[in-house]
């Protein structure tokens, strides 16, 4: 059975493939972390859509794969033109920060998106925010350092990090003027969302894109017959870098016996 193919810089693209499972449960995936390359969210374009192209490539060739999500924001932001350009047949779903349902939800108007630099640097979500230029007022909070905490399992540097960005994403409240809504813009922060909530009053909504894409997936796959039909599923780890380093996160991550994941050796650099 043709598999899902999952990449990210890391394991942030965890947390979309988790609700990819949830919502596909007879999908087989193979999640590819291109680690050795880490960090996407502080490179320029030109590395990011090398990388992305390299990796598309890979889960071509080796796994042929029915569909393709790019679980990272920067390389969406980045590649996915040109990734569905190269791969015309390969149905492709990418995400960006959800500013489109903080816009709608909010009530005060004041949202703030933690993202990458890379990403709040793209053209592609400077086009996004001036879409709903008017409707509300946008705070861009850029979180250097913290992918690569949450990659590293560094809880001192997460929560020092997380402490940190959200003291510059508020003042949090439901008065004029105060942030209820956050858009997490990176796959990696909603690992963290339970560290984020302790620096939050309980009002305050995070907002992501993990459930939108598994079902923007699913439509996309219904429509051209090719959903699973039955089964199991599965769950293929692939990587540039150490493999043991990710099994161990996506057992931390996804909160499930490691053997429930097929890995395969490492991939070498691509």
């Amino acid at each position: 059975m043709p598999s899902i193919g999952v990449f990210d810089s890391g394991v942030g693209g965890l947390s979309v493939l988790a609700a990819l499972r949830a919502e596909l449960p007879h999908e087989r995936f193979v999640y590819f972390a291109d680690t050795a390359y880490a960090p996407y969210g502080e490179r320029g374009d030109a590395y990011v859509i090398e990388r992305s192209r390299k990796v598309t490539e890979q889960l071509v060739a080796e796994h042929g794969i029915k569909a393709l999500v790019v679980a990272c924001n920067t390389a969406t932001t980045a590649a996915i033109h040109l990734l569905r350009a190269e791969h015309p047949a390969l149905p492709i779903v990418g995400l960006e920060p959800a500013l489109k349902p903080a816009v709608a939800t909010s009530r005060t108007g004041h949202i703030s998106v933690m993202a990458t630099r890379g990403t709040l640097a793209s053209a592609k979500y400077a086009a996004l925010r001036e879409s709903f230029a008017g409707s509300a007022n946008v705070r861009a909070v850029p979180c250097d350092g913290l992918v690569k905490a949450i990659e590293g399992l560094d809880t001192a540097a997460i929560a020092a990090l997380c402490e940190r960005y959200m003291a510059e994403a508020g003042p949090f409240g439901d008065a004029p003027g105060q942030v209820d809504t956050v858009v997490l813009g990176c796959t990696h922060y909603p690992l963290v969302k339970n560290e984020l909530q302790r620096h939050a009053p309980p009002t305050l909504r995070f907002i992501d894109t993990s459930a939108p894409v598994a079902q923007q997936t699913r439509r996309v796959l219904a429509s051209l017959g090719r959903l699973a039909d039955g089964g199991d599923g599965g769950l293929v780890l692939q990587g540039s870098g150490d493999l043991a380093m990710l099994e161990a996160a996506a057992t931390h991550w996804l909160r499930e016996p490691r053997q429930q994941s097929a890995a395969t050796p490492a991939a070498s650099a691509v």
